[in-house]
């Protein structure tokens, strides 16, 4: 039924504005406008759709990770952005910056604090 859908996942902000200027400033993505709020273009056939949502409530999961292909590199250039890493413990233990090293993956918030993340793929 859905086997050539073009499906693409969305989610929501508080502000729109800073949505925008993060993920296009900070994280460098290809940001377009809609009628009812922005696109996030993240390669050149996937797109995400952003939309404001004034009693937004962030998810207490990941909504959207970034593969990398090197975790470390990918974390320095963020940070230098002023990009904050979570920090966790028990299962998925953090290092000093923010890598769970069993799976090289990183958690961050975006100005809305829906938790996006990086991770190494394997090669």
């Amino acid at each position: 039924m859905f086997n050539h859908s073009k499906a693409f996942s969305g989610f929501s902000v508080n502000d729109l504005q800073k949505a925008k200027e993060f993920y296009q400033q900070v994280l460098e993505l290809d940001v377009t406008e809609a009628s009812e709020g922005l696109v996030l273009h993240p390669d050149k056939g996937s797109r995400i759709f952003i939309y404001p949502k004034p009693n937004h409530q962030p998810a207490t999961f990941t909504i959207l990770n970034f593969p990398v292909d090197n975790i470390d590199e990918a974390v320095a250039q963020l940070g230098r952005k002023g990009v904050k890493f979570l920090q966790y413990g028990g299962d998925i233990q953090t290092d000093e910056k923010g890598v769970f090293r069993e799976q090289n993956i990183a958690w961050f918030e975006d100005p809305a604090g829906n938790i996006l993340s990086v991770l190494e793929e394997k090669k």
